[in-house]
This record gives C-alpha cells, sequence and structure tokens, in this order.
C-alpha cells in the first residue's frame, strides 16, 4: 500500500514501531534495550521495493544465480554492501547484532543461502540454536506491530469494515470491548482505540508467557537461551493460534484484496523489467554500480543488479523504470 499515498505504513515507520514495542518489552523484562532495538529496526533491512511482491519477482529473476532472500540480503547489507569506514567493508556491528538479524524468526535449517553460508564459515552463528531473548523480542515486537498496524491501515483505507473485523479472531474481542466502554465513536477515534487494546492485549500476554517460560527454564545465561527446546520469548499457545487466525483474516480480506493484488502484480512485473533492462546493458547502473559489473548478462552482473534493485524504495524503483523506458508508470 506504500504507492497510494504518505498516510499509510512504510517499512521506516514500521521498524519504528517494531523498536518502540521492542525496547518496552526488554525493559520489562530486564533485557539489553539496545540489542533489542537494534534489531527491530534491522530487521527489514533486505526488503526489496514493493516488499514480498517485489522479493519474489528478484527471487525468481535470479534464481541461476542463488536466488533472492531478504535475510541473507540484510546480512550482505550490513557486512559488504554498506562502505562507511576506510578499513573494512560493511557496519561495525557485535556478533549478537549480527546473529539477532539472521536468526530473529528462530534457527535455521540446511541449505542456508549463499550469503548467510558463506559468512556462517567465517563468523559461526550458530544457526541450529536460538538467537538471543533480544531477538525473540524483536520478531515477537514485528508480528505485535504489522497486524495492528496492518488492521489500522486496512480500515483507513475501507478494504474492510469494524463490523468485518468484529467476526475475526482476537480483533474481534477488542472490537466489542470498545463498543462496551465507549459506544459509537467517529471512525478514527475508534480505530485509536481497536488498535491500543489490542497491542496492550498482545504485549501483556508476551510479557505474563515469557516470564512464565523464563522462571521454568532458568537459564543460567544467554547460552542457555539459545540452547532451549523452544523459544523462551512467545505468546502464549491461546493468544499464538488467534494471532495465526488473525493473519488469515488478513490475508484473505487486505492482503489479496483486488485493489492490492492489481498494483503488485504490475510492481512484480516492473522489477522484473528492471532485472532484465539493466543486466542486458549494465551501462544503465550508476558508474560505482557498472563497474563492479562483468559481461552483460553473466552471473557477476546479475549479482550486482539484485543488489541495486533490492536496495530501492518504491519510489525510487518508479523513477527509474521512468528513466530507462522514457515511461511513467502507474500502480
Amino acid at each position: 500500500m506504500q504507492h497510494e499515498g504518505d498516510y499509510y505504513r512504510t517499512r521506516l515507520t514500521h521498524s519504528l514501531e517494531v523498536a518502540q514495542i521492542a525496547r518496552s518489552l526488554a525493559r520489562v523484562l530486564a533485557l539489553d534495550e539496545d540489542l533489542a532495538e537494534a534489531l527491530a529496526l534491522a530487521h527489514d533491512l533486505g526488503h526489496t521495493p514493493f516488499g514480498h511482491a517485489g522479493e519474489a519477482a528478484l527471487n525468481a529473476a535470479t534464481l541461476d544465480f542463488g536466488g533472492f532472500d531478504h535475510n541473507a540480503h540484510a546480512l550482505r547489507l550490513v557486512t559488504k554492501l554498506e562502505h562507511r569506514y576506510a578499513d573494512f567493508d560493511g557496519l561495525n556491528l557485535t556478533w549478537e547484532t549480527l546473529e539477532g538479524l539472521v536468526k530473529h524468526n528462530g534457527p535455521l535449517k540446511p541449505p542456508l543461502a549463499g550469503p548467510i553460508a558463506s559468512f556462517d564459515k567465517r563468523w559461526p552463528l550458530d544457526v541450529r540454536h536460538w538467537s538471543s531473548l533480544e531477538a525473540q523480542v524483536a520478531a515477537l515486537s514485528d508480528d505485535v506491530a504489522y497486524v495492528n498496524h496492518d488492521i489500522d491501515d486496512g480500515l483507513r483505507a475501507e478494504l474492510f469494515t469494524i463490523d468485518d473485523l468484529a467476526g475475526a479472531p482476537l480483533a474481534g474481542e477488542a472490537v466489542k470491548g470498545v463498543r462496551a466502554r465507549y459506544g459509537e465513536l467517529e471512525v478514527g477515534r475508534f480505530i485509536g482505540e481497536l488498535v491500543r487494546t489490542l497491542m496492550s492485549t498482545l504485549v501483556d500476554d508476551v510479557l505474563t508467557e515469557t516470564r512464565r517460560r523464563i522462571t521454568a527454564a532458568d537459564p543460567a545465561g544467554p547460552e542457555e537461551v539459545r540452547t532451549q527446546k523452544l523459544a523462551l520469548a512467545a505468546f502464549s499457545d491461546g493468544v499464538a493460534e488467534d494471532v495465526t487466525a488473525l493473519k488469515r483474516f488478513l490475508f484473505a480480506h487486505m492482503y489479496r484484496h483486488p485493489r492490492v493484488m492489481a498494483p503488485m502484480g504490475r510492481a512484480q512485473a516492473l522489477v522484473t523489467e528492471l532485472f532484465v533492462a539493466f543486466s542486458s546493458d549494465p551501462k544503465l547502473l550508476p558508474p560505482d554500480w557498472a563497474a563492479q559489473c562483468g559481461a552483460a548478462g553473466d552471473a557477476v552482473t546479475g549479482g550486482v543488479v539484485r543488489d541495486y534493485i533490492a536496495g530501492m524504495t518504491d519510489r525510487f524503483a518508479m523513477l527509474e523504470y521512468g528513466r530507462i523506458f522514457h515511461t511513467d508508470i502507474a500502480l
């Protein structure tokens, strides 16, 4: 929905919301607030323009030389592609930050994405085990933030109604609660109270369940956190099921809404056409990027083009499309 206007969420505003929740949870749980916040801010760094639709298109275009995975690309960004220092590529990040960036959604199973596999050989990230509590909290904060802000955006964009949401898992109870407390409200106030209520429910559940699991496991230190059979930071079983069901509601009513699907189809075509154009003629790239390329159409050039496109915003991707094809594109 980023292309539709300035009043809906973007990756940046989403990441700020995730960071706010993660820092609050970390503070209450006496964890490392700075680490939790850093992981929350970085968790979407590797995403392409147009979100998951753009990622699918870029992955399809690059399957012959490794494909595309946003978590793997995030690792490349912070260890290779950022050029901030004279002495080395990437950023000067701690092991815990890199581990959490790669594993915040849980342990990884082989085969590992290429950038993760190659980095893990040089600086092992213990990919078979859980990440730190801070990374686990950041992942849960992502769920809390995006479920709530997608409800907010979906209602404001009129992709579904409050009455639709009243029948949805978890959110339906929040709708009933707001109506019981306040009766009829103007839409903006209702959405504000609804999101506040639902977010509080989810945050309180995470705190209660995580404290319960930590107490039961009684880990002696970070390594024992990582080697648990289950994550120590989590929703309770019942709420986890409700969150999954609520995501299904949003998938059906928002992510697959015709108003969303049509522009996403065009966005995927845009990403594919950009990839073909740059790969066929690397001189279309900025000079510093073109200098890294091999021959037109080879894997080296394809990798450079993949990195260039992955770093675009939605708006810049559309501007680049207009520059190359001499036409405006409307999503």
